[in-house]
C-alpha cells in the first residue's frame, strides 16, 4: 500500500512521522513523506519517500522580540498562516493523487478535504489534541487555564470554528476539486458521523483521553522516535558529557527565531547565575552558551540525550515534552504558544518538573530560578546518575 504522510510544519512536525513511516516500511507498506524542502534528508535517512511541499514553517514561527498577542498581531499572524498553507495545500493535493492512504498532521488537518475529495482512506495522526473536551481548555487559545467542563467545551468549539486559514485552505482544496463549497461545521459533522479515525501520538499516562471525545479518536502512545542509521554523538559532545555531572539541557526547538542574540544572552546570564553545566541546543533560534561549563550543539536526537541530562528546559513543544517524558527526566516549559502551555501544565500535574515558565515572562533570574529547582532533586525518583554512564533512566511507561 502506497502510504502518504502529510507532516506539515517544524522538524518537531515532521521527525515523529519519520520513525512511524519507518515502522509502516517494516510491515511492507511504500511510505513517503510529505514536508518542507530541508527535511527531505531526515525522511530520506529513515528509507522513505519525500514529497516537497512548498513554503517554510519559520515564516509562522518567526515570533519577533517584545511580541504581544494583539489584534495587530493576530491579524498578520493570519495573513501569514493563509499564505503557508494554501501554498502546502497545492503540493499535498498533487502528492495524495498517488497515494492509497493519506495520514495528515495537526499542522495538515485540511488534508481531510482532500483524502474525502480523491475518495482514499484518510487518517488523522495529531501530537496534539484539538478535538473539544471539558477535561482541559483548547490549545489553541494558547492557554493551559482551565474554564470548567462546559466553558471548556464552548471555548473548544469556538476556537476550532475560528481557524480561519484552516478553513480557506481546505476551501481550496474542494475548489480544485470541483467539488462544492462546504462549512466547517459541515465538515466536522461528516467527521463525526462517520467516525473519521485520528490517532494522538502522545502517552495516556501523559494526558488522558477525555472520556467526552466521539468515537473514532484514540490515544496511542509516543510514536518510536527516528535515528539515522550508524548515527552517533560527536567527540566533543561524548567528552563533555564525560568530564563532569550530568548538565541540564536548554533548548527552544523551532521557537524564538526572531529574538536574535538577545535570548542567547538571556540563557547565558541564567546558567552564570544558577552555575553547573548546560547543553544548549542552536535550533531555529541559533542559540549559543557560553562559559566552559557550557556546550553548544545542533541536531542531537534527543531519545539519546535527554537521559543523560540532568535536566531539560524546552519549549513545551508535544515532541520535545514526550522525549522528556519518555526518558524520566525532570524538565520545564518555557511556552510560547499552541499546544506548548498544555505540555507545560502537565508537567507541572505531573509532578515531573516546575511550572512552566511564559516565554514573556523569560528573564536571566527567572530562568536561572528554573534551573536551580530542576537540579534540587525534589522531581526526582533517584539520585542522577553520572553522564558519562551509558545506560539512560527507566522510562515511565508510554
Amino acid at each position: 500500500m502506497r502510504v502518504l504522510i502529510a507532516a506539515l510544519g517544524s522538524r518537531g512536525d515532521v521527525a515523529p512521522f519519520v520513525g512511524l513511516g519507518e515502522r509502516l516500511t517494516a510491515a511492507g507498506h511504500e511510505v513517503t513523506v510529505a514536508a518542507h524542502a530541508e527535511f527531505a534528508p531526515l525522511a530520506r535517512s529513515g528509507g522513505l519517500g519525500f514529497a516537497c511541499l512548498a513554503g517554510d514553517a519559520r515564516s509562522i514561527a518567526d515570533f519577533p522580540r517584545g511580541w504581544r498577542t494583539s489584534p495587530r498581531f493576530l491579524a498578520d499572524q493570519a495573513r501569514r498562516l493563509t499564505r503557508y498553507l494554501a501554498d502546502a495545500a497545492v503540493d499535498l493535493l498533487a502528492a495524495a493523487r498517488h497515494a492509497d492512504v493519506l495520514l495528515v498532521n495537526l499542522t495538515a488537518m485540511f488534508g481531510y478535504e482532500i483524502a474525502d475529495g480523491l475518495g482514499i482512506p484518510g487518517v488523522g495522526v495529531y501530537s496534539q489534541p484539538v478535538e473539544p473536551t471539558g477535561d482541559f481548555p483548547p490549545m489553541l487559545f494558547h492557554s493551559a487555564r482551565s474554564w470548567g467542563s462546559v466553558g471548556n467545551r464552548v471555548a473548544g468549539r469556538l476556537a476550532l470554528a475560528s481557524i480561519t486559514p484552516y478553513h480557506r485552505a481546505a476551501a481550496g482544496v474542494r475548489a480544485e476539486l470541483g467539488l462544492p463549497a462546504r462549512s466547517y461545521r459541515q465538515r466536522a459533522r461528516r467527521q463525526r458521523e462517520r467516525r473519521w479515525p485520528v490517532l494522538h501520538g502522545y502517552s495516556a499516562h501523559v494526558l488522558p483521553r477525555p472520556a467526552d471525545w466521539r468515537p473514532g479518536l484514540e490515544v496511542v502512545g509516543y510514536w518510536p522516535a527516528h535515528q539515522p542509521a550508524g548515527w552517533t554523538p560527536s567527540a566533543d559532545l561524548v567528552d563533555f558529557l564525560g568530564a563532569g555531572p550530568a548538565p541540564v539541557f536548554i533548548g527552544f526547538g523551532s521557537m524564538a527565531s526572531g529574538q536574535d542574540g538577545w535570548l542567547s544572552a538571556t540563557v547565558s546570564g541564567a546558567l552564570r547565575r544558577a552555575g553547573g553545566r548546560a547543553v544548549v541546543q542552536a535550533g531555529w533560534a541559533g542559540l549559543e552558551g557560553a562559559g566552559s561549563d557550557v556546550l553548544t550543539i545542533g541536531d542531537v536526537p534527543h531519545a539519546w540525550l535527554f537521559p543523560r541530562m540532568a535536566g531539560v528546559v524546552h519549549h513545551g513543544g508535544a515532541g520535545t515534552a514526550g522525549a522528556a517524558f519518555l526518558a524520566g527526566t525532570p524538565a520545564v516549559a518555557v511556552p510560547v504558544y499552541a499546544d506548548q502551555p498544555l505540555w507545560g501544565e502537565r508537567i507541572r500535574v505531573l509532578g515531573a518538573g516546575p511550572p512552566p515558565l511564559p516565554f514573556g515572562e523569560l528573564t536571566a533570574e527567572t530562568l536561572a530560578e528554573r534551573v536551580r529547582d530542576l537540579r534540587s532533586g525534589r522531581y526526582r525518583a533517584r539520585p542522577p546518575r553520572s553522564a558519562g554512564e551509558c545506560a539512560p533512566r527507566t522510562a515511565p511507561p508510554a
